[in-house]
């Protein structure tokens, strides 16, 4: 760790200095890692001309800090267009300074205890157009039915049941007969923590299943998927055969298995479903949860406006 050159204002010094000291203990007695302590004496410059630019002098002490000059601070990061999370980053070196000064009785409170930590983004889901579920679904039952195999019927059942149930990896690899109800249309899903909850079944994942069960070879009785040796499908093998053919209809997208139930529930919301019904059928613990994917519907909802509307782009 180099210090900086020492500023000719005193007060400017002295505001380096405490940085230098802060700097120096999370080295040496933190053991934080070179990294950490050079972004923590980036942010801390930043902050510190932000301050300057704030105050509108340069004749100012790290004690002449309050909340709102935090909170400023944070604001002007968001206009910039810095994400929450690097705006929280820069908090936390904010904060750290000044637990450090409270620790060295430098000032009595920190300035930055009470503010907030701005809420992380929730990256939007991956999911396919209705289009692109349709096509995938068709194709790979058309090429069941001319296959005929229990390999081929399985990746049918598969996809069918995943993008109808909306069903979790671990709840499709834990799939046992006695959950299923073909003549019912529906299934039972254990879920996280244990919790079961009922789903309809559509008529073509009941008849991909149908097809399937009467094909598939003898092995573990409990288990609707199978391996090839009989064992029940383990969940790298199932992630493994649904990316390859979500590759197929979405060239270059990062689909994965959980795709296929963020295509659920963005089809269901999109076809006029209510949030607690998507709710109800995803098995979500609370309702915010399950939000995220209006969201994906109202972005869906802006682009098509955009390229529909005759002002739409402007």
């Amino acid at each position: 760790m180099t210090p900086t050159a020492a500023p000719a204002d005193p007060r400017v010094r002295a505001r380096a200095q405490w940085v230098e000291d802060f700097l120096r203990y999370a080295s040496a007695e933190r053991r934080l890692s070179g990294n950490t302590v050079a972004a923590y004496r980036r942010d801390l410059a930043q902050f510190d001309a932000f301050v300057t630019a704030y105050e509108g002098t340069n004749d100012w002490r790290w004690t002449d800090v309050d909340r709102v000059s935090i909170r400023s601070f944070m604001g002007e990061l968001e206009q910039r267009g810095f994400k929450r999370s690097s705006i929280a980053r820069k908090l936390a070196a904010v904060r750290a300074f000044y637990a450090f000064l409270q620790r060295t009785e430098r000032l009595e409170a920190s300035p930055a205890h009470l503010v907030r930590t701005p809420r992380g983004e929730r990256a939007l889901p991956s999911f396919l157009s209705a289009d692109q579920a349709r096509s995938l679904l068709d194709a790979a039952g058309e090429a069941a039915r001319r296959d005929g195999s229990p390999l081929a019927l399985r990746r049918w059942a598969l996809l069918e049941v995943l993008y109808s149930c909306g069903l979790r990896l671990a709840e499709a690899h834990a799939l046992d007969t006695t959950h299923v109800d073909l003549d019912a249309g529906q299934l039972r899903a254990l879920g996280k923590g244990g919790k079961e909850r009922v789903v309809p079944l559509g008529r073509p994942a009941a008849e991909a299943l149908r097809l399937y069960l009467a094909s598939r070879p003898p092995g573990d009785s409990r288990a609707v998927f199978h391996s090839l040796r009989g064992t029940r499908l383990s969940r790298r093998q199932i992630q493994r055969d649904i990316t390859a053919q979500l590759a197929r209809v979405a060239e270059g997208a990062r689909l994965t298995t959980h795709s296929l139930r963020h295509s659920f529930a963005t089809h269901l919301l999109d076809g006029g479903a209510d949030l607690v019904s998507v709710k109800e059928m995803l098995g979500h613990a609370s309702l915010s949860t399950t939000r995220i994917y209006t969201h994906t519907s109202v972005d869906r909802l802006k682009r098509v406006h955009s390229r529909a509307h005759p002002r739409g782009g402007e």
